[in-house]
């Protein structure tokens, strides 16, 4: 992430001059880069917030600044050259195929033919449209087929800010999810600032790097790390809103590649029996994990184990408990919890890299102790 890109001082947004505000006095700094999102109940004026930064609505008062420039006087189809806008109901024209959807602001600005041609079979292949759809008509896609189309139409100027208003909303949840990741993956590669509107806490966890929590009126209640505001609430309205559930969520944002892994009772398949031994009376262990050239082979009844035998002779089992490198630290509890023991992660390529158990968990999470059976914080 790099510096600010999108600065929101102070705004304000009012409809009625009698009303309450919409939003109230907004600050808000988004850094460059990241992905940050607005969520909270009806009413909180996260949809308007997202809108008056490209303009569709105007502000009351207040300032927005993206890339240091206040761009609140500024000519708005000036503005909105510079800003891919996503919409839940995506808003395709319905008598233009989908390439020609895409097409939409690169013709305005005057692109040539090849130049968006080209530009065209780029995002096709970005956002995973095959290139057989793009004679099609809206109409003719899938929920999930229309969102990409969205997307790619969003992202054809190249623009350095993308808004999205409960992209994701309207498909079905396992299109959802898998729409979630390749937003995460499109990210990666093209790292755009992105200000995501959602009304679902999972999502808001899942894609941003940092959430800003309204409540009724536009007012901001907390802006933090998706950790942060589960860890750290700052009132109570925050703790609510998030859930009592917050542990199990705080178990989904982390992965097993971020513990400290411990070395467990495993050992090359050439160890003697004698340092063998050892180790596992080190860890007050009946089984020890074996290595063939750092790869996991299996684990050895501890029984087997003496001088007249080699590790490699023993009969050898496949672990009870496995985990990857990626998988989530719930992944891994609920594995610990069904295998009754501390679990190894190896991963696709057999490599070992350690034991994950309860206790490595909680240290991660800075806990004292967590249910095994709700993830949560005890």
């Amino acid at each position: 992430m790099s510096a600010r890109a999108i600065r929101l001082d102070e705004l304000t947004k009012t409809f009625a001059p009698d009303a309450d505000p919409a939003v109230d006095r907004l600050t808000l700094d988004i850094p460059g880069g990241s992905i940050v999102s607005l969520i909270g109940p009806s009413g909180c004026g996260k949809t308007t917030t997202l809108r008056m930064i490209n303009r569709l609505i105007e502000p009351t008062s207040g300032r927005i600044e993206i890339g240091g420039v206040d761009v609140t006087h500024q000519p708005v189809t000036e503005l909105r050259r510079d800003i891919g806008y996503v919409i839940q109901q995506v808003g395709l024209f319905p008598h233009r195929t989908v390439a020609a959807n895409i097409a939409t602001v690169p013709k305005t600005l005057g692109w040539s033919a090849t130049q968006i041609k080209d530009r065209i079979a780029e995002l096709a292949t970005l956002v995973g449209l095959d290139t057989d759809m793009l004679d099609r008509y809206p109409d003719e896609l899938s929920g999930g087929q229309q969102q990409r189309v969205g997307v790619a139409r969003a992202l054809a100027s190249d623009p350095p800010v993308l808004l999205m208003d409960e992209p994701f909303g309207a498909v079905d949840p396992i299109v959802r999810a898998r729409l979630q990741d390749e937003l995460l993956t499109l990210q990666e590669r093209l790292g755009k600032t992105i200000v995501l509107v959602t009304h679902d806490i999972d999502e808001a966890l899942k894609l941003a790097d940092r959430i800003a929590l309204l409540n009724v009126g536009g007012t901001l209640e907390q802006y933090a790390t998706p950790d942060g505001l589960l860890s750290a609430p700052a009132n109570a309205f925050v703790e609510a809103f998030v859930g009592e559930d917050r542990g199990v969520k705080r178990l989904q944002l982390s992965s097993v590649s971020q513990l400290a892994f411990d070395q467990g009772p495993v050992v090359s398949l050439d160890t003697p029996a004698e340092q063998a031994l050892a180790v596992m009376a080190a860890y007050r262990s009946d089984w020890l994990g074996v290595l063939e050239d750092g790869v996991f082979v299996g684990w050895v009844p501890g029984e087997g184990v003496r001088d007249s035998v080699s590790l490699s002779d023993l009969p050898r089992y496949p672990p009870a408990g496995r985990v990857t490198p990626s998988s989530t630290l719930r992944n891994a509890m609920e594995v610990i919890m069904n295998s009754n023991t501390s679990v190894a992660v190896i991963d696709d390529d057999g490599a070992f890299g350690g034991v994950v158990t309860l206790e490595a968990i909680r240290g991660a999470l800075g806990l004292s102790g967590v249910d095994p059976h709700t993830g949560a914080a005890v």
